[in-house]
Protein backbone atom coordinates (compact mmCIF):
# COMPACT_ATOMS: atom_id res chain seq x y z
CA UNK A 1 0.00 0.00 0.00
CA UNK A 2 1.18 3.49 -0.84
CA UNK A 3 2.16 5.66 2.08
CA UNK A 4 1.43 9.34 1.54
CA UNK A 5 4.62 11.30 0.93
CA UNK A 6 6.77 8.21 0.41
CA UNK A 7 8.13 7.05 -2.95
CA UNK A 8 7.73 3.38 -3.81
CA UNK A 9 10.87 1.94 -5.40
CA UNK A 10 10.94 -1.61 -6.73
CA UNK A 11 14.20 -3.35 -7.61
CA UNK A 12 14.14 -6.61 -9.57
CA UNK A 13 17.27 -8.68 -8.98
CA UNK A 14 19.55 -9.20 -5.97
CA UNK A 15 22.82 -9.34 -7.90
CA UNK A 16 25.67 -6.86 -7.75
CA UNK A 17 23.72 -4.07 -9.47
CA UNK A 18 20.46 -4.50 -7.58
CA UNK A 19 22.15 -4.64 -4.18
CA UNK A 20 24.22 -1.55 -4.99
CA UNK A 21 21.07 0.41 -5.84
CA UNK A 22 19.37 -0.50 -2.55
CA UNK A 23 22.50 0.16 -0.50
CA UNK A 24 22.96 3.60 -2.07
CA UNK A 25 19.36 4.79 -1.83
CA UNK A 26 18.28 7.09 1.01
CA UNK A 27 16.60 5.54 4.04
CA UNK A 28 14.03 8.29 4.52
CA UNK A 29 10.97 9.02 2.44
CA UNK A 30 11.07 5.79 0.43
CA UNK A 31 9.66 2.27 0.56
CA UNK A 32 11.92 -0.18 -1.27
CA UNK A 33 10.91 -3.66 -2.42
CA UNK A 34 13.65 -5.99 -3.65
CA UNK A 35 12.44 -9.02 -5.64
CA UNK A 36 14.60 -12.01 -6.56
CA UNK A 37 13.98 -15.59 -7.60
CA UNK A 38 16.29 -16.77 -4.81
CA UNK A 39 16.79 -15.72 -1.22
CA UNK A 40 20.55 -15.18 -1.58
CA UNK A 41 23.05 -12.93 -3.27
CA UNK A 42 25.56 -14.92 -5.29
CA UNK A 43 29.20 -14.03 -5.99
CA UNK A 44 29.19 -15.43 -9.53
CA UNK A 45 32.92 -14.97 -10.31
CA UNK A 46 33.72 -17.84 -7.93
CA UNK A 47 31.00 -20.24 -9.06
CA UNK A 48 33.54 -22.34 -10.92
CA UNK A 49 35.35 -22.98 -7.62
CA UNK A 50 32.19 -24.53 -6.19
CA UNK A 51 31.88 -26.62 -9.36
CA UNK A 52 35.45 -27.88 -8.97
CA UNK A 53 35.17 -28.62 -5.22
CA UNK A 54 37.39 -25.78 -4.00
CA UNK A 55 34.64 -23.88 -2.13
CA UNK A 56 31.24 -24.67 -0.66
CA UNK A 57 28.02 -22.96 -1.69
CA UNK A 58 27.81 -20.96 1.55
CA UNK A 59 31.28 -19.50 0.90
CA UNK A 60 30.08 -17.45 -2.07
CA UNK A 61 26.44 -16.68 -1.20
CA UNK A 62 24.72 -14.65 1.50
CA UNK A 63 21.01 -14.31 2.48
CA UNK A 64 19.59 -11.10 1.06
CA UNK A 65 17.29 -10.56 4.03
CA UNK A 66 20.27 -10.61 6.39
CA UNK A 67 22.00 -7.87 4.38
CA UNK A 68 19.06 -5.49 4.91
CA UNK A 69 17.91 -6.60 8.35
CA UNK A 70 18.58 -3.11 9.75
CA UNK A 71 16.81 -1.30 6.90
CA UNK A 72 13.11 -1.30 7.88
CA UNK A 73 12.15 0.54 4.71
CA UNK A 74 13.42 -2.42 2.62
CA UNK A 75 11.12 -5.37 1.95
CA UNK A 76 12.60 -8.50 0.37
CA UNK A 77 10.35 -10.81 -1.64
CA UNK A 78 11.30 -14.15 -3.17
CA UNK A 79 9.44 -14.70 -6.42
CA UNK A 80 9.99 -15.21 -10.13
CA UNK A 81 9.08 -12.09 -12.08
CA UNK A 82 6.98 -12.87 -15.15
CA UNK A 83 6.17 -9.39 -16.40
CA UNK A 84 5.92 -5.65 -15.79
CA UNK A 85 2.63 -3.77 -16.15
CA UNK A 86 3.83 -0.28 -17.07
CA UNK A 87 0.28 1.07 -17.30
CA UNK A 88 -0.60 0.06 -13.74
CA UNK A 89 3.02 0.54 -12.59
CA UNK A 90 3.41 -2.83 -10.96
CA UNK A 91 5.68 -5.86 -11.18
CA UNK A 92 4.00 -9.22 -11.80
CA UNK A 93 5.66 -12.17 -10.04
CA UNK A 94 4.81 -15.73 -9.10
CA UNK A 95 4.19 -16.56 -5.44
CA UNK A 96 3.45 -12.96 -4.44
CA UNK A 97 0.98 -10.17 -5.11
CA UNK A 98 1.72 -7.53 -7.79
CA UNK A 99 4.32 -5.08 -6.48
CA UNK A 100 3.46 -1.43 -7.18
CA UNK A 101 6.17 1.10 -7.93
CA UNK A 102 6.74 4.77 -8.61
CA UNK A 103 10.31 4.06 -9.71
CA UNK A 104 11.49 0.70 -11.01
CA UNK A 105 15.04 -0.66 -11.37
CA UNK A 106 15.47 -3.79 -13.51
CA UNK A 107 18.66 -5.71 -12.70
CA UNK A 108 17.67 -9.19 -13.80
CA UNK A 109 21.05 -10.28 -15.19
CA UNK A 110 21.57 -12.91 -17.87
CA UNK A 111 21.62 -16.66 -18.36
CA UNK A 112 23.69 -18.93 -20.58
CA UNK A 113 22.99 -19.14 -24.31
CA UNK A 114 23.36 -22.15 -26.59
CA UNK A 115 23.04 -20.04 -29.74
CA UNK A 116 19.76 -21.58 -30.81
CA UNK A 117 20.57 -25.12 -29.65
CA UNK A 118 18.81 -25.31 -26.30
CA UNK A 119 18.54 -29.07 -26.77
CA UNK A 120 22.26 -29.24 -25.88
CA UNK A 121 21.69 -28.03 -22.32
CA UNK A 122 21.08 -31.46 -20.69
CA UNK A 123 24.38 -32.72 -22.10
CA UNK A 124 26.42 -29.55 -21.59
CA UNK A 125 25.40 -27.77 -18.37
CA UNK A 126 26.45 -24.18 -17.94
CA UNK A 127 27.39 -22.15 -14.88
CA UNK A 128 25.18 -19.29 -13.71
CA UNK A 129 23.60 -20.38 -10.41
CA UNK A 130 24.46 -22.35 -7.29
CA UNK A 131 22.33 -25.16 -8.64
CA UNK A 132 24.43 -25.16 -11.82
CA UNK A 133 27.64 -25.28 -9.77
CA UNK A 134 26.53 -28.20 -7.59
CA UNK A 135 25.25 -30.05 -10.67
CA UNK A 136 28.63 -29.65 -12.35
CA UNK A 137 30.46 -30.70 -9.20
CA UNK A 138 28.35 -33.84 -9.01
CA UNK A 139 28.99 -34.67 -12.67
CA UNK A 140 32.72 -34.03 -12.43
CA UNK A 141 33.23 -36.11 -9.28
CA UNK A 142 30.86 -38.84 -10.45
CA UNK A 143 32.86 -39.18 -13.68
CA UNK A 144 35.93 -40.21 -11.69
CA UNK A 145 33.86 -42.60 -9.55
CA UNK A 146 32.33 -44.27 -12.61
CA UNK A 147 35.71 -44.49 -14.31
CA UNK A 148 37.15 -46.26 -11.24
CA UNK A 149 34.51 -48.99 -11.57
CA UNK A 150 34.49 -49.18 -15.39
CA UNK A 151 36.20 -52.30 -16.84
CA UNK A 152 36.03 -51.16 -20.48
CA UNK A 153 39.15 -49.04 -21.20
CA UNK A 154 37.42 -47.10 -23.99
CA UNK A 155 34.51 -46.09 -21.79
CA UNK A 156 36.92 -45.37 -18.96
CA UNK A 157 38.91 -43.08 -21.24
CA UNK A 158 35.74 -41.28 -22.30
CA UNK A 159 34.65 -40.78 -18.68
CA UNK A 160 38.01 -39.15 -17.99
CA UNK A 161 37.61 -36.76 -20.94
CA UNK A 162 36.31 -33.28 -20.11
CA UNK A 163 35.30 -30.83 -22.83
CA UNK A 164 34.85 -27.15 -21.97
CA UNK A 165 33.21 -25.03 -24.66
CA UNK A 166 34.15 -21.34 -24.59
CA UNK A 167 37.50 -19.63 -24.08
CA UNK A 168 36.43 -16.63 -22.03
CA UNK A 169 37.34 -16.19 -18.34
CA UNK A 170 34.87 -18.85 -17.16
CA UNK A 171 36.12 -21.44 -19.65
CA UNK A 172 39.78 -20.73 -18.92
CA UNK A 173 39.27 -20.82 -15.16
CA UNK A 174 37.25 -24.03 -15.34
CA UNK A 175 39.84 -25.74 -17.53
CA UNK A 176 42.66 -24.85 -15.14
CA UNK A 177 40.67 -25.88 -12.07
CA UNK A 178 39.64 -29.26 -13.51
CA UNK A 179 43.27 -29.91 -14.52
CA UNK A 180 44.52 -29.21 -11.01
CA UNK A 181 41.71 -31.26 -9.46
CA UNK A 182 42.65 -34.27 -11.58
CA UNK A 183 46.42 -33.94 -11.48
CA UNK A 184 46.97 -32.77 -7.91
CA UNK A 185 43.98 -33.29 -5.62
CA UNK A 186 42.75 -36.70 -6.76
CA UNK A 187 45.92 -38.42 -7.93
CA UNK A 188 46.30 -40.57 -4.78
CA UNK A 189 42.60 -41.25 -4.17
CA UNK A 190 41.88 -44.02 -6.71
CA UNK A 191 43.29 -47.50 -7.29
CA UNK A 192 42.22 -48.49 -10.80
CA UNK A 193 42.55 -45.21 -12.69
CA UNK A 194 45.34 -42.68 -13.04
CA UNK A 195 43.63 -39.31 -12.71
CA UNK A 196 46.75 -37.54 -14.01
CA UNK A 197 45.87 -38.97 -17.43
CA UNK A 198 42.56 -37.09 -17.46
CA UNK A 199 42.04 -35.37 -20.80
CA UNK A 200 40.79 -31.79 -20.72
CA UNK A 201 39.91 -30.09 -24.02
CA UNK A 202 39.08 -26.37 -24.19
CA UNK A 203 37.31 -25.40 -27.42
CA UNK A 204 37.07 -21.76 -28.53
CA UNK A 205 35.43 -20.72 -31.79
CA UNK A 206 37.46 -17.51 -31.96
CA UNK A 207 41.14 -17.08 -32.83
CA UNK A 208 42.35 -16.72 -29.22
CA UNK A 209 41.44 -17.23 -25.58
CA UNK A 210 40.29 -14.36 -23.37
CA UNK A 211 39.32 -12.03 -26.24
CA UNK A 212 38.71 -9.12 -23.83
CA UNK A 213 42.40 -9.20 -22.84
CA UNK A 214 45.40 -8.08 -24.87
CA UNK A 215 46.83 -10.69 -27.27
CA UNK A 216 50.07 -11.27 -25.26
CA UNK A 217 47.99 -12.18 -22.20
CA UNK A 218 45.80 -14.47 -24.30
CA UNK A 219 48.92 -16.23 -25.57
CA UNK A 220 50.22 -16.58 -22.02
CA UNK A 221 46.92 -18.09 -20.87
CA UNK A 222 47.03 -20.63 -23.70
CA UNK A 223 50.63 -21.63 -22.93
CA UNK A 224 49.91 -21.87 -19.20
CA UNK A 225 46.90 -24.11 -19.77
CA UNK A 226 48.90 -26.34 -22.09
CA UNK A 227 51.56 -26.74 -19.40
CA UNK A 228 48.78 -27.92 -17.08
CA UNK A 229 47.89 -30.54 -19.67
CA UNK A 230 44.88 -28.81 -21.22
CA UNK A 231 44.40 -29.21 -24.98
CA UNK A 232 43.41 -25.83 -26.43
CA UNK A 233 41.48 -25.87 -29.71
CA UNK A 234 41.09 -22.43 -31.35
CA UNK A 235 39.06 -21.34 -34.36
CA UNK A 236 36.73 -24.34 -34.17
CA UNK A 237 33.09 -24.07 -33.20
CA UNK A 238 31.03 -26.88 -31.70
CA UNK A 239 28.41 -28.01 -34.22
CA UNK A 240 26.88 -30.95 -32.34
CA UNK A 241 26.50 -31.92 -28.69
CA UNK A 242 24.90 -35.09 -27.36
CA UNK A 243 25.28 -37.83 -24.77
CA UNK A 244 28.40 -39.18 -26.50
CA UNK A 245 30.33 -35.90 -26.62
CA UNK A 246 30.72 -33.11 -29.18
CA UNK A 247 31.52 -32.47 -32.82
CA UNK A 248 33.85 -29.54 -33.52
CA UNK A 249 35.74 -28.68 -36.68
CA UNK A 250 34.01 -31.61 -38.33
CA UNK A 251 35.55 -34.10 -35.87
CA UNK A 252 33.77 -36.20 -33.26
CA UNK A 253 35.23 -36.14 -29.74
CA UNK A 254 33.83 -38.79 -27.40
CA UNK A 255 33.55 -37.37 -23.89
CA UNK A 256 31.57 -38.14 -20.78
CA UNK A 257 31.69 -34.56 -19.53
CA UNK A 258 30.85 -31.41 -21.49
CA UNK A 259 30.69 -28.00 -19.79
CA UNK A 260 29.23 -24.96 -21.55
CA UNK A 261 30.92 -21.58 -21.09
CA UNK A 262 30.37 -20.05 -24.50
CA UNK A 263 27.68 -17.39 -24.37
CA UNK A 264 25.04 -15.46 -22.46
CA UNK A 265 21.47 -14.41 -23.12
CA UNK A 266 19.81 -11.53 -21.31
CA UNK A 267 16.68 -11.93 -19.21
CA UNK A 268 13.25 -11.27 -20.84
CA UNK A 269 13.26 -7.69 -19.51
CA UNK A 270 13.22 -6.19 -23.01
CA UNK A 271 10.05 -8.09 -23.91
CA UNK A 272 8.44 -7.21 -20.58
CA UNK A 273 8.97 -3.53 -21.35
CA UNK A 274 8.60 -3.69 -25.13
CA UNK A 275 12.00 -1.99 -25.28
CA UNK A 276 14.67 -1.99 -28.01
CA UNK A 277 17.29 -4.72 -27.54
CA UNK A 278 20.44 -6.12 -29.12
CA UNK A 279 20.90 -9.66 -30.50
CA UNK A 280 21.55 -11.04 -27.00
CA UNK A 281 18.29 -9.54 -25.71
CA UNK A 282 19.92 -6.73 -23.72
CA UNK A 283 17.93 -3.52 -23.38
CA UNK A 284 19.35 -0.50 -25.20
CA UNK A 285 19.09 2.14 -22.49
CA UNK A 286 19.35 5.93 -22.54
CA UNK A 287 22.55 7.66 -21.32
CA UNK A 288 21.00 7.99 -17.84
CA UNK A 289 20.22 4.22 -17.85
CA UNK A 290 16.47 4.73 -18.20
CA UNK A 291 14.48 2.54 -20.57
CA UNK A 292 13.41 4.43 -23.73
CA UNK A 293 9.87 5.69 -23.32
CA UNK A 294 9.86 4.99 -19.56
CA UNK A 295 11.53 7.76 -17.60
CA UNK A 296 10.71 6.13 -14.27
CA UNK A 297 12.23 2.74 -15.18
CA UNK A 298 15.98 2.08 -15.03
CA UNK A 299 17.82 -1.01 -16.26
CA UNK A 300 21.37 -2.00 -15.29
CA UNK A 301 23.96 -4.78 -15.35
CA UNK A 302 23.80 -7.74 -17.74
CA UNK A 303 20.22 -6.69 -18.55
CA UNK A 304 21.42 -3.77 -20.68
CA UNK A 305 23.85 -2.71 -23.36
CA UNK A 306 25.45 0.72 -23.35
CA UNK A 307 28.67 2.07 -24.78
CA UNK A 308 31.76 2.80 -22.68
CA UNK A 309 33.74 6.02 -23.31
CA UNK A 310 35.88 4.25 -25.94
CA UNK A 311 32.79 3.15 -27.86
CA UNK A 312 32.97 -0.51 -26.91
CA UNK A 313 30.08 -2.09 -24.97
CA UNK A 314 30.31 -1.90 -21.19
CA UNK A 315 31.37 -5.44 -20.13
CA UNK A 316 29.00 -7.66 -18.21
CA UNK A 317 31.11 -7.84 -15.06
CA UNK A 318 30.44 -7.13 -11.40
CA UNK A 319 32.30 -3.77 -11.18
CA UNK A 320 30.27 -2.43 -14.13
CA UNK A 321 26.98 -3.46 -12.52
CA UNK A 322 28.01 -1.86 -9.21
CA UNK A 323 28.95 1.40 -10.95
CA UNK A 324 25.60 1.46 -12.73
CA UNK A 325 23.79 0.72 -9.47
CA UNK A 326 25.48 3.63 -7.70
CA UNK A 327 24.73 5.93 -10.64
CA UNK A 328 21.03 5.02 -10.74
CA UNK A 329 20.78 5.60 -6.98
CA UNK A 330 22.34 9.06 -7.46
CA UNK A 331 19.77 9.90 -10.15
CA UNK A 332 16.92 8.76 -7.90
CA UNK A 333 18.27 10.77 -4.94
CA UNK A 334 18.48 13.87 -7.14
CA UNK A 335 14.88 13.43 -8.28
CA UNK A 336 13.62 12.94 -4.74
CA UNK A 337 15.32 16.14 -3.62
CA UNK A 338 14.27 18.12 -6.71
CA UNK A 339 17.84 18.65 -7.83
CA UNK A 340 19.26 18.54 -11.35
CA UNK A 341 20.12 15.09 -12.59
CA UNK A 342 23.79 14.08 -12.61
CA UNK A 343 25.66 13.86 -15.95
CA UNK A 344 25.09 10.77 -18.12
CA UNK A 345 26.53 7.49 -16.91
CA UNK A 346 30.22 7.04 -17.69
CA UNK A 347 31.82 3.67 -17.13
CA UNK A 348 35.32 3.51 -15.65
CA UNK A 349 37.12 0.25 -16.33
CA UNK A 350 39.29 -0.71 -13.37
CA UNK A 351 40.84 -3.69 -15.13
CA UNK A 352 40.29 -7.31 -16.09
CA UNK A 353 41.46 -10.35 -14.12
CA UNK A 354 41.41 -14.06 -14.89
CA UNK A 355 43.04 -16.95 -13.08
CA UNK A 356 44.40 -20.03 -14.84
CA UNK A 357 45.63 -22.12 -11.93
CA UNK A 358 47.70 -21.94 -8.79
CA UNK A 359 50.16 -19.04 -9.14
CA UNK A 360 48.92 -18.51 -12.71
CA UNK A 361 46.74 -15.56 -13.70
CA UNK A 362 46.56 -12.56 -16.02
CA UNK A 363 45.65 -8.96 -15.23
CA UNK A 364 45.01 -6.11 -17.66
CA UNK A 365 44.67 -2.67 -16.05
CA UNK A 366 45.02 -0.71 -19.27
CA UNK A 367 48.13 1.16 -18.22
CA UNK A 368 49.90 -2.04 -17.17
CA UNK A 369 49.54 -5.78 -17.72
CA UNK A 370 50.61 -8.53 -15.35
CA UNK A 371 50.87 -12.29 -15.55
CA UNK A 372 51.97 -15.19 -13.40
CA UNK A 373 52.21 -15.25 -9.61
CA UNK A 374 51.82 -11.49 -9.03
CA UNK A 375 48.63 -11.37 -11.12
CA UNK A 376 47.38 -14.44 -9.22
CA UNK A 377 47.84 -12.76 -5.83
CA UNK A 378 46.10 -9.61 -7.08
CA UNK A 379 43.25 -11.73 -8.44
CA UNK A 380 42.86 -13.50 -5.08
CA UNK A 381 42.97 -10.31 -3.00
CA UNK A 382 40.45 -8.58 -5.28
CA UNK A 383 37.98 -11.46 -5.11
CA UNK A 384 38.22 -11.81 -1.35
CA UNK A 385 37.70 -8.05 -1.00
CA UNK A 386 34.50 -8.07 -3.08
CA UNK A 387 32.93 -10.93 -1.14
CA UNK A 388 30.13 -9.98 1.23
CA UNK A 389 30.65 -10.60 4.94
CA UNK A 390 33.70 -11.19 7.10
CA UNK A 391 32.91 -14.88 7.47
CA UNK A 392 32.90 -15.46 3.71
CA UNK A 393 36.18 -13.61 3.27
CA UNK A 394 37.88 -15.58 6.04
CA UNK A 395 36.54 -18.96 4.89
CA UNK A 396 37.50 -18.41 1.26
CA UNK A 397 40.97 -17.17 2.20
CA UNK A 398 41.52 -20.20 4.46
CA UNK A 399 40.27 -22.61 1.79
CA UNK A 400 42.62 -21.13 -0.78
CA UNK A 401 45.52 -21.26 1.67
CA UNK A 402 44.86 -24.96 2.32
CA UNK A 403 44.68 -25.69 -1.41
CA UNK A 404 47.85 -23.67 -1.97
CA UNK A 405 49.78 -25.56 0.72
CA UNK A 406 48.29 -29.06 0.44
CA UNK A 407 46.64 -29.28 -3.01
CA UNK A 408 43.51 -30.54 -1.23
CA UNK A 409 39.94 -29.46 -1.97
CA UNK A 410 37.58 -30.16 0.90
CA UNK A 411 34.21 -29.82 -0.85
CA UNK A 412 34.43 -33.14 -2.73
CA UNK A 413 31.01 -34.41 -1.71
CA UNK A 414 28.48 -35.95 -4.10
CA UNK A 415 25.11 -35.13 -2.58
CA UNK A 416 22.55 -34.22 -5.26
CA UNK A 417 20.30 -36.76 -6.94
CA UNK A 418 21.37 -37.09 -10.55
CA UNK A 419 19.25 -35.85 -13.45
CA UNK A 420 17.59 -38.60 -15.55
CA UNK A 421 19.56 -37.58 -18.65
CA UNK A 422 22.78 -38.48 -16.86
CA UNK A 423 21.84 -42.16 -17.13
CA UNK A 424 22.31 -41.81 -20.89
CA UNK A 425 25.77 -40.23 -20.70
CA UNK A 426 28.14 -42.89 -22.01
Amino acid sequence: MAVEGRTRIAVIGGGFGGLEVVRSLPQQGVDITLIDTRNHHLFQPLLYQVATASLTTSDIAWPIRFLFRRRPEVTVLMGRVTGIDTARRCVIAEDCEPVPYDILVVATGARHSYFGHDEWEPYAPALKTLEDATTLRRRILTAFERAEAEPDPNRQRALLTFVIVGGGPTGVELAGAVAELARDTLKHDFRHIDTTETRIVLIEAGPRLLPAFRPPLSDYARRALEKLGVEVMLGKAVSECDSDGVVYGGKRLTAGNVIWAAGVQASPAASWLDAPADKAGRVRVEPDLTVPGHGNIFAIGDTVTIAAPDGSPVPGIAPAAKQQGRYVASVIRARLKGRAAPPPFRYHHDGSLATIGKRLAVADFGWITLKGALAWWIWGIAHVYFLIGVRNRVMVALSWLWIYLRNQRGARLITQQKHPVEDDLL
